[in-house]
């Protein structure tokens, strides 16, 4: 019982300790492949729909030279030459950090005056958000490599197109920041790219058949994913203490789970049966 994370008190805090996800390091000898890639991974010039320029061609140098913040500047060795690749390994071992603050993903340069991309540029805790989503995307896509039918950068494009429809809102700053939110901790869980606890296994309204396995993990705000049958729930933990997905939702209550699978289904009463 003492994995039966829903049950205890010490769920949400576990829950909402936010993961970072593991910044990706420089390999290889500078120029190579592998070195190409892991820069890639630090910087992401890819947009949020998985298109992007070939790694290593001119464009991709010309973006990374702007991710890092030393696009036209004096002293920047020119891109055909190998000696480019040992300024920008030290550049980005040394002071990607501090160049990229403040700077989401794309080139703010290109984008039109009173669009969505306008106002993440203008704000920085947004073109953090940006930057970061970007980041989990490109781990999310990795894993997403073999999925069929491959769906994640369509829902990519629906998810931009969202966030875009936040200017129809009275509060477009805060709406845009919401979804931002909830996109890198959607992929987080969907992709386990952080932290979970054990799935814990459920029996619904005393039948051990009705069955529900629930695993919680380590995003900001809190997620769980639920499995009932075949059909399978991302919820985001709200204020009020339920979780809430698309059609379904979850709470502790007395000991055990309040469980709501469906639109206005009644609610069941679930307990832990094993832990897988």
């Amino acid at each position: 019982m003492k994995n039966f994370c829903l049950l205890l008190l010490g769920c949400i805090a576990f829950a909402a300790q936010a993961a970072t996800p593991r910044q990706g390091k420089l390999t290889g000898t500078p120029c190579s492949d592998a070195w190409n890639r892991s820069l890639e991974s630090l910087v992401t010039t890819g947009d949020q729909s998985g298109h992007g320029p070939d790694l290593g061609s001119d464009e991709w140098k010309s973006v990374v030279e702007f991710k890092l913040g030393v696009r036209g500047k004096p002293g920047v060795p020119a891109r055909d030459h190998t000696a480019w690749c040992s300024y920008i390994d030290r550049l980005a071992r040394g002071t990607k950090a501090s160049n990229m603050q403040g700077q989401p993903s794309f080139d703010c340069a290109g984008a039109k005056a009173g669009s969505t991309e306008a106002l993440v540029c203008a704000d920085p805790e947004l073109s953090t958000l940006d930057r970061k989503l970007a980041e989990v995307y490109a781990a999310a896509s990795r894993k997403a490599e073999n999925e069929h039918p491959p769906m994640l950068k369509a829902e990519q494009r629906g998810w931009i197109k969202g966030r875009n429809d936040c200017w129809k809102r009275p509060d477009q700053r805060e709406c845009v920041r919401d979804e931002y939110v909830r996109r890198v901790a959607g992929l987080q869980a969907r992709y386990r790219l952080v932290h979970s606890e054990t799935p814990t296994q459920l029996a619904c309204n005393g039948d051990p058949r009705n069955e529900v396995v629930v695993t919680f993990f380590q995003t900001e705000p809190p997620t769980l994913i639920a499995e009932r049958g075949d059909e399978t729930s991302l919820m985001y933990l709200q204020s009020d203490g339920w979780f809430i997905g698309r059609n379904e939702k979850i709470r502790n209550q007395h000991g055990g789970l309040i469980v709501v699978w469906g639109y206005q289904a009644p609610e069941m009463r679930c307990k832990q049966i094993s832990v897988k």
